[in-house]
């Protein structure tokens, strides 16, 4: 079945946001976001071969050095469905977006196989 890797997306700006909630509030969004999200990964875990996770700060490595970087991702999962259609649908409503302060969630297709263990 093919793969496909979702990555998570998040404005710096919106994160920021959420940060500058009080504590309390992030918290209280927390508590009803992990558990929606759970709830969704348990529903769907039958796609997830790599349930990924969340990722921090970037780092960057270039011709010119290793420097810090800034981008939109934080977080990936790796996901097996039929189409590219049928990956996407599947995080229709996802609690990254609907809770939590998330931008999206981009999916895009393996080209190549995982290599052999």
């Amino acid at each position: 079945m093919p793969r496909f890797l979702a990555v998570y997306t998040m404005k710096p700006e919106d994160l920021a946001r959420f940060r500058n909630l009080p504590k309390s509030e992030q918290d209280a969004i927390d508590a009803v976001g992990f558990q929606q999200w759970a709830d969704w990964e348990e529903r769907n875990a039958a796609f997830f071969p790599d349930h990924g996770g969340m990722v921090g700060k970037t780092t960057r490595v270039t011709k010119d050095g290793i420097a810090d970087a800034v981008n939109s991702f934080c977080g990936y999962i790796v996901v097996e469905a039929d189409t590219i259609d049928a990956a996407a649908r599947l995080f229709e409503n996802h609690p990254h977006f609907t809770v939590f302060p998330g931008h999206g969630v981009d999916i895009m297709p393996f080209l190549t196989s995982p290599a052999p263990t």
